[in-house]
């Protein structure tokens, strides 16, 4: 369920801001959460920290939040794997030796600001790469469109050719955000000899045009694109912009994908237009609640290709990850955060 190590050796210079009744230093206590390829404590260079810290790692993922305050209870540091756990006021109210919350990545929508602030806890962020999640959009694309994952399985099991797919040379991607990560998207796109299309609340035809695209309206977007590639980051006004009426715009032999955060596409919608094939096909790294529940309708739906949210999980990411995660506890014992968040 978890690892633990105790880190030798000291580093002069710093203090922690917590002691004992007899005025002796305080033991400081680290918890990586949410490891599950249990990697936290062999990325990270925790001998950098102060002697007798006491770090550990869980693999594990607990929803029930009374289980989880139990175990963070102890915890003056949490290092969060980007959402997988929130931090909304009911739990930050709940740990009261909580004083350093940081998550990998420059952001993280679950952790509730106002309340961590309200309790003085700071928070603090780490570097990520880009790269990877657009990686992962074009694998999940080529795997969708050729069945991959489906004639893997068939060869496995003796068997030979079942499926036909399309092209991308010549076929309509529709960029559904054109970011960062939508950029990069759309680079290889119009290397597949792609016609790239795009559209988000705030892209102009300028900007478009920059990234290799052509802008143009929502509704055109969903009734164009051949494939719907999702690169949008949640926010109120972004959480169900892809439902029903979207995907009665989609071509029957449409397909979309969606490696941004799960809540943006109406799950349920979704569902029901793979079930009528008023699509062709979904391919999804994110899901509204994660880790998927093991009875989801997803996981049983023939059209779609589905993984376990690795857009970021590399081995160059995580070691940035861990790496700033040890720096920001370095930083905080010295009095002076980086990469805080407000």
């Amino acid at each position: 369920m978890y690892r633990a190590c105790r880190i030798p050796g000291a580093r002069p210079g710093l203090s922690y801001n917590g002691s004992n009744l007899d005025g002796s230093q305080q033991m400081i206590r680290v918890a990586a959460l949410d490891d599950y390829q249990g990697v936290a404590l062999k990325k990270g260079d925790w001998s950098k920290l102060p002697s007798d810290t006491d770090v550990r790692s869980y693999s594990d993922h607990i929803d029930d939040q009374d289980a989880l305050v139990a175990r963070l209870e102890p915890f003056d540091v949490i290092v969060a794997m980007r959402e997988r756990t929130p931090f909304p006021r009911s739990l930050v109210e709940r740990l009261p030796n909580l004083k350093l919350l940081i998550t990998t990545g420059a952001r993280n929508a679950s952790f509730d600001l106002v309340a961590l602030k309200e309790r003085s806890v700071t928070v603090c962020a780490t570097g990520s790469l880009s790269s990877p999640t657009a990686e992962l959009a074009w694998g999940l694309i080529i795997g969708l469109l050729r069945h991959i994952a489906e004639e893997d399985a068939n060869v496995r099991a003796g068997g030979w050719q079942r499926t036909i797919g399309p092209s991308l040379a010549g076929a309509t991607l529709g960029c559904l955000g054109l970011g960062n990560l939508g950029s990069q998207v759309a680079k290889v796109g119009k290397a597949f000899n792609m016609d790239v299309i795009a559209w988000s609340q705030n892209l102009t035809a300028e900007r478009a045009a920059e990234a290799g695209a052509r802008f143009v309206t929502k509704e055109e977007l969903f009734a164009q694109s051949d494939v719907v590639t999702v690169h949008l980051v949640l926010s109120d006004r972004s959480r169900g912009l892809v439902g029903a009426s979207e995907f009665a715009l989609m071509k029957p032999g449409a397909y979309i994908v969606n490696t941004s955060r799960g809540p943006i596409v109406d799950e349920g919608a979704l569902v029901d237009a793979l079930r009528s094939r008023r699509i062709a096909g979904a391919a999804l790294d994110v899901f509204d609640v994660e880790p998927l529940p093991a009875d989801h309708a997803l996981r049983s739906l023939p059209n779609t290709l589905i993984t376990p949210h690795l857009g970021y999980v590399t081995d160059e990411g995580y070691d940035i990850f861990y790496r700033d995660a040890v720096e920001d506890i370095l930083a905080w014992l010295a009095g002076s955060p980086v990469r805080q968040l407000a």
